[in-house]
């Protein structure tokens, strides 16, 4: 029902917007407020009712099916625990975006790319069939593509938008293949039917290498990292939000939902080989960033460090490795979104990125560098806090064990 309730309200609130004039900016700004609040309510009403205590599928839906004679299609939708912090996340996100960019130009569009960028994501997340996870997996450059080319800051935009698209797209031509191939043998792409079955050790060799191309590439991972920090620095501050915040988690949940369910040997195969590009990805990305002078790529550079860490602990082949990615990956999406907000700040106002330029920042921005410090300072402390719980926790075993 919450599913039905989220998704129907979506596409009823892009076809309301899509009839407005673009001179109604109160009423599309009523509009859209109200529509990204009623999801916010839902999405974490879907989060209070989830059932920790069950392990399979919640919230399940089926929209309809599409028989035809040679290929069956369910749109079955559900949320686990993996894909329900993803789906909050990505309401969460959409709700402050809304409030940012209040007096951007061509508001009407903007609106409407951002919602329909929503939708894709919400389904991506949710659904439960192979191809059309797939189907919207990609179209989601369709929006991102128009975000950066069109409200992008600098001449290179275009340039940037095609390096995301083409990245993407050509990495995933194998994960298409693979779709069809999977089909094939098995007769259906439904995932709950998928995880319960076996593939031999010769066809997950090869379904896992064009998956894995696909979902690097999203993260993404060395070497297919160059559109990144091109794509973050031509984007307007909403299409990098959008990026570092929920974007980059694609690659994350898709390794978590079908390569590690779905090809379990071959994870266990290629581990070595993702430690050895992740371990050189985090290296080089670091030592990147630390000798950028644009704001927005020293960001861009330390999200892929720390995305490829998430892939380390994705690799590990523990539960508590797991669990780590995955709360990484969140907590990523937050802080990367917040950095990013507050870099938008600083350009729409001094329309400058380099770093030179904002020495004596708190003289000039006093409150911005109050709150900037104070959230800094907090989370310092929490680590401090947990370190010491952690250090605290150790010693009690360790000694109980003496």
């Amino acid at each position: 029902m919450f599913l039905n309730s989220i998704f129907s309200i979506l596409v009823v609130g892009i076809f309301l917007l899509l009839l407005m004039r673009p001179t109604q900016i109160r009423f599309i700004k009523f509009v859209s407020i109200t529509l990204s609040s009623s999801i916010l309510i839902l999405s974490t009403l879907l989060y209070l009712f989830y059932n920790k205590k069950f392990l399979t599928f919640q919230f399940f839906t089926n929209l309809f099916d599409i028989s035809i004679d040679f290929i069956n299609i369910d749109f079955f939708f559900g949320l686990d625990g993996i894909s329900i912090f993803f789906f909050l996340l990505t309401s969460l996100l959409t709700f402050f975006f809304n409030i940012f960019f209040w007096n951007e130009k061509n508001f009407k569009l903007y609106i409407l790319l951002l919602f329909f960028l929503e939708l894709l994501l919400l389904l991506t997340f949710s659904v439960l069939n192979l191809f059309l996870f797939y189907l919207f997996f990609e179209s989601i450059l369709i929006p991102m593509f128009l975000i950066i080319g069109g409200w992008g800051s600098r001449e290179k935009k275009i340039r940037a938008a095609y390096l995301l698209f083409f990245y993407t797209v050509c990495c995933s031509f194998l994960m298409l293949i693979s779709i069809i191939e999977i089909y094939s043998l098995k007769g259906t792409l439904n995932f709950e039917y998928l995880a319960y079955s076996h593939f031999s050790f010769e066809n997950q060799i090869f379904f896992w290498f064009a998956f894995f191309l696909s979902f690097a590439s999203k993260i993404p991972m060395f070497p297919f990292h160059i559109w990144l920090p091109e794509a973050h620095v031509e984007a307007p501050t909403i299409g990098s939000v959008f990026l570092a915040g929920i974007l980059l988690k694609l690659g994350v949940y898709g390794f978590m939902r079908y390569s590690l369910t779905l090809f379990p040997e071959a994870c266990i195969y290629f581990a070595p080989f993702v430690y050895v590009l992740a371990l050189f990805g985090i290296i080089c990305s670091s030592f990147t960033a630390i000798k950028q002078t644009d704001l927005k790529k020293i960001i861009a550079y330390s999200s892929i460090a720390h995305m490829n860490l998430v892939v380390l602990g994705l690799f590990c082949g523990n539960l508590i490795g797991l669990e780590a990615s995955l709360f990484q990956s969140i907590s990523h999406g937050f802080v990367a979104s917040a950095l990013f907000f507050l870099i938008g700040m600083l350009y729409n106002r001094y329309h400058s990125r380099l770093l030179f330029y904002y020495s004596g920042l708190t003289f000039i921005m006093p409150l911005y560098s109050f709150f900037f410090c104070s959230l800094l300072c907090l989370i310092f402390l929490f680590l401090y806090l947990v370190i010491l719980l952690g250090s605290f926790c150790f010693l009690l075993v360790f000694f109980k064990k003496i």
